[in-house]
């Protein structure tokens, strides 16, 4: 199994993405409980959707971080190795979120 990559100092506000990823468990066991329910299904679409909103904003974060601090820590540091490993990630991620 592959060592897991760890990212550039000061990448973020780790707690205060822990605090909205731990909301967003709480909208999903919510939502399942609308379902144990049997809500209405335009309520659960609504809460779902609200659930994926709350996901995007995190992954958005997440990016933005990434960009400010691993990638621009390759930049600055000159390693075009490194560079061209980053600017690949980052390409293959978006490729994958395209499909």
């Amino acid at each position: 199994m592959a060592e897991p990559r760890k990212h550039a100092e000061g990448h973020g506000n780790k707690s205060a993405l822990l605090n909205r990823l731990n909301r967003i468990e709480g909208q999903v066991r919510g939502v399942a409980r609308m379902v144990e329910d049997e809500r209405y299904c335009i309520d659960v679409l609504t809460q779902l959707r609200a659930v994926r909103a709350a996901l995007a904003r995190v992954e958005s974060e997440l990016l933005k971080n990434h960009l400010d601090h691993c990638i621009e820590s390759a930049i600055v540091a000159g390693d075009a190795v490194e560079q061209r490993k980053k600017a690949g990630e980052l390409i293959e991620l978006l490729g994958r979120a395209a499909r």
